[in-house]
């Protein structure tokens, strides 16, 4: 077979969730299949994170917008190469595909009501640009590949679409997490922090990272702490922290905090390690692949009881309710005070995710390719 795959984002430096899945899958593919050929169409960047094979093709795409590129670029690309086959990696997809279509729909948040409003033109753009693209294409997939089997319920109630359309392929992830001896990790943290424990957070201005409550949660943490970790914050600006705290009537806490912009995959590892606990406490996920890197470090997750990340974190996992601040400070607390429980979370992360992989992930997408008929 030809199969083409979307992955415009991939050759980007600062990738997030969609474009690392799809590279993982793409590497693990070219591990695994060498009968059939792929074209992997990207947009122009610094980072050339994946290589060409004897079956693996890279087709630089140059246009100016994501939309253009899809709408207009691709397909005209695709006429040249005529593949068996079309891959989209992140939700959205040509309106008009001559050829067979398999969309990777992470969620439909985009077609849920807004909790909050989001200060990110470029996310808010994104938003409003799979509203309008995804209810058009997705009766046109041969395929629909989603995350976790509570998105794909969730699809199925809210779209009415056919059962069998629709598949999960749960993600993995890289093998690069793991345990790593404090001595190794040190130089890394620096880079980023001088403290040598602290509490680890993923946030931005996407309303469903529930950064305010998270932030009110440690301030009451702060109240009844006797060690007082700092709270390290990836993907936040100062600007949107002090905005967010000043809102909250918590400016405070400020000396507690510490904003470290974007982290690259290879140094995630370190920072996991250094954590004392990672906190992940969204209040809506598709899946949630920040859960497995941090367990697979052997650093306790504290996470949301919503969505899919009960079924990622699983059934010893620690949930709490994102919307209650005092739910979250109160399992901080716990993890802090309870040395027998903090060991066993560690214990049990490092088995949990034993049950996901990349390749796993690139062998169950494979079978989906090889049942699409010409």
């Amino acid at each position: 077979m030809r199969i083409a795959i979307e992955a415009q984002r991939i050759f980007r430096i600062n990738k997030h969730g969609m474009d690392l899945v799809a590279l993982e899958t793409i590497r693990e593919l070219q591990k695994i299949d060498t009968a059939n050929e792929y074209f992997i169409f990207v947009s122009p960047g610094p980072d050339h994170c994946l290589q060409e094979t004897a079956n693996t093709h890279i087709i630089e795409i140059n246009c100016k917008t994501y939309p253009l590129w899809e709408q207009v670029a691709l397909p005209h690309a695709l006429k040249k190469i005529k593949p068996d086959l079309l891959h989209c990696t992140s939700n959205t997809a040509p309106l008009h595909c001559t050829i067979p279509l398999i969309l990777t729909l992470h969620d439909i948040i985009f077609l849920e009501p807004r909790r909050n409003s989001n200060k990110s033109l470029y996310q808010n753009m994104g938003w409003y640009y799979r509203r309008l693209i995804v209810p058009h294409i997705l009766p046109y997939c041969e395929k629909i590949i989603t995350v976790s089997n509570y998105e794909r319920d969730h699809i199925l109630e809210t779209l009415k679409l056919p059962q069998e359309q629709i598949t999960a392929i749960y993600n993995g992830y890289n093998k690069h997490f793991h345990p790593i001896d404090k001595k190794e990790i040190t130089s890394i943290v620096k880079k980023y922090t001088s403290k040598e424990n602290y509490i680890f957070f993923l946030g931005n201005t996407d309303p469903k990272k529930n950064v305010p409550r998270t932030l009110k949660a440690y301030s009451l943490y702060l109240q009844y702490s006797s060690q007082k970790l700092p709270l390290l914050i990836a993907d936040l600006k100062e600007d949107d922290l002090n905005r967010i705290l000043k809102e909250q009537q918590i400016e405070h806490i400020k000396s507690y905090t510490h904003c470290i912009g974007y982290i690259p995959n290879t140094d995630l590892p370190y920072l996991y390690n250094g954590a004392h606990i990672f906190l992940y406490t969204s209040l809506r996920e598709s899946f949630g692949i920040p859960i497995l890197e941090a367990m697979a470090c052997g650093t306790p997750v504290i996470t949301s009881s919503t969505s899919s990340m009960p079924e990622i974190a699983g059934k010893n996992g620690i949930f709490v309710n994102p919307e209650k601040e005092e739910s979250i400070a109160q399992n901080l607390l716990k993890l802090e005070h309870d040395t027998d429980f903090y060991k066993t979370q560690t214990e049990y992360g490092l088995l949990q995710v034993k049950q996901f992989s990349w390749t796993q992930t690139a062998l169950s997408l494979l079978a989906i390719y090889q049942s699409i008929k010409k």
